[in-house]
């Protein structure tokens, strides 16, 4: 596979998981963080740090509304619940040696 269809391909995959994530608005970030290690914060981070990697100026704000679709403000009031005491629990475990 020649390195353009790859980046296509990946391209792809990106937007095909941003939509997905875009659907499933149940799922909060600390479970993502929770079950695998990150969340949309973290590819909205990913996605910026891509950007300034080829000189491209990007916010925090701007690669958060790539990821959420919306301001990051409108998503948390629309969509994010309050952590329950497991879930920060679970946090706190699944992070002990990353600190």
């Amino acid at each position: 596979m020649d390195d353009q269809t790859r980046t296509e391909l990946e391209a792809a995959a990106f937007r095909r998981l941003v939509a997905h994530l875009a659907e499933r608005t149940d799922v909060q970030n600390i479970d993502m963080m929770n079950l695998s290690g990150f969340c949309r914060n973290c590819l909205s981070r990913w996605y910026q740090e891509a950007a300034a990697e080829r000189g491209i100026e990007m916010s925090k704000d701007e690669g958060r509304m790539a990821v959420y679709g919306m301001p990051y403000d409108e998503w948390k009031a629309k969509y994010q619940t309050e952590a329950s005491a497991e879930q920060q629990a679970a946090f706190v475990e699944s992070h002990k040696n990353h600190g």
